[in-house]
């Protein structure tokens, strides 16, 4: 046993003053805060993992190097633009409006370089959501300018006047109410559904507008849509699953410290009301595409949506309110990305990720929505000036980051394109941009390594595959056959065949084609497998001879038949247990 014996605090010598106690505090505050503000600024970043493989997923093959190479670089285009400019916009020293201190991080802080990161990634995030909108047509060069200029001037201005301690809307008013009570009136939006969403969104609308249509979107005389499909609904379903972790993150981070008292609280209701609403809008927008409202079918890519736009809606809000009000969030914002969908279609306005209902119509309703259910002071609780008023300060807030935001980005929008820098020229779209623009496809075809190749060079005419690019068969435009482009699924089209011939069945035909003496035929005959009958009943021995049938699948016989040869009987024969299969072509 030890001799050394405990003594008491209240004996024990105090080696530490007050004061300096307090000094440790303060930083032990600080370091946290720091920590928690980069860890999760570090979590974001999945969101744009997310947002990048629901985009690919969300597009064809060939165009999906061109989305994930935008996906990549909105990081580092935000770092440059956010950095130089966009952070002394938004939270310098300035005036209500506009900040112009700390440009190029000058004079800013050591510690508050984390709190740098944590903004930029809002602003990468804002970034991200317009590459959606304008996929599959808009120039490289297009989205490197509109992708520096909003994060560098347009986002940081908003963000300043909503999140900054200087900024107008953050800053609020004094309204006397009832009785000579005064309240603070301000703008809140926790997580960034106007700030952020709603800016993304209008950016995005006001592209997708100037920028127009895909080719082959809408039909020019009745206006139809054409659905343009997406060639990977499981890298979709991934980037789905990634983007709900960057969101918990996102929400989680918006409290911006970790030290205060009641920060534990925030976060939790922010992160647990950020669950709930994405689960009632993922759950509203099945059944809406089920019931017959926008679609009848159980539909992956709605629930996607739905859990997208549930979560961009609770952002205004998801601190300060109660599970139920999450419910109402998530239920009002699936709706209103559904209808935003379907009049952008009657309106023939492409957006192939649906960003507009999505960011615009989920994070203006998100915003709007921190005035209803609020707990407790919103209008669905109380109902009264107070909630009037702060109904009457979000609205101004939104309408504010609507009208900048249109209009610089559309004079930006409408200067790319009277220099004709916006859009890709149309056989370049038509081809893809992977190739044309960035010389690495997705899939490139060399790499397929899946065996079909070989077979699609029998079905073509000449016997050989012609110079094959993306978009084009031997020169020729091919109407795309579906979400996937294998060539062997065009050739399939263009011959209106079924299926494709196994190596056996075309080395058969090969055989036949090149031998003219009888014996040998013969010998050939013979040598065809059993493997290779059709997938239809074979006739009894006694079954006259099997005529030619466009309604047989692809076979043999089938086959046989199209090159000229009859099948006049099928004899079968036992010999050691195995059927022989002899065939006589005339």
């Amino acid at each position: 046993m030890s001799n050394i014996t405990a003594v008491p605090v209240t004996q024990a010598p105090v080696t530490r003053s007050l004061e300096e106690l307090n000094y440790l505090f303060d930083h032990l505050s600080q370091n946290i805060d720091n920590f928690y503000q980069l860890t999760f600024g570090i979590m974001i970043l999945l969101l744009t993992m997310g947002f990048a493989f629901i985009e690919a997923g969300a597009v064809r093959s060939k165009n999906t190097h061109n989305i994930l190479l935008k996906n990549y670089l909105d990081g580092f285009v935000s770092g440059i633009s956010y950095w130089c400019i966009g952070y002394a916009f938004a939270y310098g020293e300035g005036n209500r409006f506009i900040g112009w201190h700390g440009f190029a991080s000058a004079y800013v802080e050591d510690k508050l370089m984390s709190n740098f990161f944590y903004q930029l990634m809002f602003a990468s995030t804002s970034c991200t959501i317009v590459s959606g909108a304008l996929a599959e047509r808009c120039d490289f060069l297009a989205y490197l300018i509109y992708s520096f200029f909003l994060t560098a001037f347009v986002y940081p201005l908003c963000s300043r006047w909503g999140w900054s301690q200087y900024g107008a809307f953050y800053q609020g008013l004094n309204i006397e109410i009832e009785n000579g009570q005064t309240v603070h009136i301000k703008y809140e939006d926790f997580g960034g559904s106007g700030v952020v969403h709603l800016v993304g969104g209008t950016t995005a609308f006001f592209g997708a507008l100037i920028l127009g249509p895909r080719i082959g979107r809408f039909h020019k005389e009745t206006g139809t849509c054409i659905p343009i499909r997406g060639h990977s609904v499981p890298l979709a379903a991934l980037g789905a699953f990634v983007l709900v972790f960057g969101f918990l993150a996102f929400n989680a981070a918006s409290q911006g410290h970790l030290s205060h008292p009641g920060d534990g609280d925030a976060i939790n209701m922010a992160v647990f009301n950020t669950i709930i609403s994405a689960s009632m809008g993922a759950f509203t927008s099945l059944f809406a595409h089920k019931i017959g409202l926008f679609g009848h079918h159980w539909s992956m890519l709605s629930v996607i949506n739905g859990a997208f736009v549930g979560m961009v809606a609770i952002c205004g809000g998801c601190n300060s309110m109660k599970p139920w009000g999450a419910v109402i969030v998530g239920f009002v914002g699936a709706l209103i990305m559904n209808i935003i969908e379907v009049t952008l279609q009657k309106w023939q306005i492409d957006d192939p990720l649906n960003a507009v209902g999505v960011h615009f119509g989920g994070g203006s309703w998100g915003a709007l929505s921190v005035a209803f259910v609020k707990y407790p002071t919103g209008i669905l609780m109380a109902w009264d000036k107070r909630s009037g008023y702060m109904l009457a300060w979000q609205l101004a807030g939104i309408c504010s980051y609507f009208i900048w935001t249109a209009g610089m980005m559309s004079l930006l929008y409408l200067t790319l394109k009277y220099f004709g820098l916006f859009r890709v020229p149309p056989e370049i779209e038509m081809k893809g941009l992977d190739i044309p623009k960035h010389g690495e496809p997705a899939y490139p075809l060399e790499a397929y390594g899946h065996g079909y190749y070989e077979k699609v060079l029998a079905v073509l005419e000449n016997g050989q595959l012609a110079q094959t690019e993306q978009g084009f068969e031997s020169g020729v435009f091919v109407k795309d056959e579906g979400p996937y482009e294998h060539p062997e699924v065009k050739v399939m089209g263009i011959h209106k065949i079924h299926s494709v011939p196994s190596m056996i069945e075309l080395d058969s035909i090969n055989k036949f084609k090149a031998v003219k003496n009888p014996e040998d035929i013969e010998r050939i005959k013979r040598s065809i497998s059993s493997a290779s009958l059709p997938s239809i009943a074979p006739p009894s021995p006694t079954s006259p001879i099997v005529k030619k049938s466009s309604g047989n699948k692809w076979g043999p016989a089938r086959i046989l038949a199209e090159e000229g040869y009859t099948n006049k009987a099928m004899d079968y024969s036992e010999g050691n247990g195995k059927a022989d299969i002899e065939r006589t072509a005339l």
